[in-house]
């Protein structure tokens, strides 16, 4: 094998958005630094019902707005069937496919499994939080280089709380983090990430967020005033400043995502290209 597919697949429904641009320059970066021969192919799920086939090595599924809720839109079935064929796929082929399920998709495929419960959230969670390891995120490859807590983007109206241990059990899934520590608040703390299997793998946070493109998004005048407005400056200056400091997300951009890249072409055994 030569060259590394990826499928990338939008689950934004036609809405502007930050994640769709930091996956893709994730996915050229990789193709630059590492010297990758590799093609990828972006699907429009929720706005044109477009899903990939079985032909690719990696699929990385976006976070997106909206309801993560059981709905009749026609992609769901389809989707959830995609993800059912690609865990089938794994289990009888010595070849494996690779998958990363971000935010909206994470909470879809954790609520399709019945592996934990998903709600809706008392108020957004929107900021640069802390994620706190679990033990097996003490040891996990995809989280190795990072401290322990590390930081990460979060934006979501909706949670995975509530582990169905059983259902972990049999999928041999771990739970690698969770939010933040708040020791004053009587709730249930989310699951923050989860290995599904050797292969796959997803976050209920923005890994694929970048400090650089993320600030200058921030700083216009029209995105400012929102934060503001929604959230309150305090909130706006903290992501300011975190955005800044290379040991926040810029280092968890630079970990999670391209590690996991990594770990698949290795699992693939793709060549890569001579350099004249």
């Amino acid at each position: 094998m030569s060259q590394l597919k990826i499928a990338v697949l939008d689950m934004n429904n036609n809405l502007p958005n930050q994640g769709m641009r930091c996956i893709l320059q994730i996915i050229r970066n990789f193709q630059e630094r590492d010297h990758v021969d590799l093609v990828y192919d972006v699907f429009n799920v929720r706005g044109s019902d477009e899903l990939p086939d079985l032909s690719y090595d990696v699929y990385i599924s976006s976070g997106g707005p909206g309801s993560p809720l059981a709905s009749d839109e026609a992609w769901e079935p389809r989707f959830f069937q995609l993800i059912d064929d690609l865990f089938d796929w794994n289990e009888r082929n010595a070849r494996k496919k690779f998958v990363f399920l971000i935010c909206h998709s994470f909470q879809l495929v954790v609520r399709h499994l019945e592996l934990g419960l998903l709600s809706k959230r008392r108020s957004t969670s929107f900021g640069i939080f802390p994620m706190h390891k679990e033990a097996d995120g003490l040891t996990d490859p995809m989280l190795k280089g990072l401290p322990d807590p590390f930081y990460a983007v979060d934006s979501r109206d909706y949670q995975i709380t509530k582990p169905n241990k059983s259902r972990l059990r049999t999928f041999g899934a771990s739970i690698l983090c969770r939010e933040k520590i708040r020791p004053h608040v009587p709730l249930d703390r989310a699951i923050m990430a989860i290995r599904f299997s050797d292969e796959v793998m997803g976050t209920q946070f923005h890994p694929e967020a970048d400090n650089q493109g993320m600030l200058l998004h921030m700083q216009t005048e029209e995105r400012r005033k929102h934060i503001v407005k929604l959230f309150g400056q305090r909130k706006y200056d903290d992501m300011v400043d975190y955005l800044q400091d290379p040991n926040k997300i810029a280092l968890t951009e630079s970990v999670i995502l391209p590690g996991f890249l990594r770990r698949a072409l290795r699992a693939q055994k793709v060549t890569k290209p001579q350099l004249v």
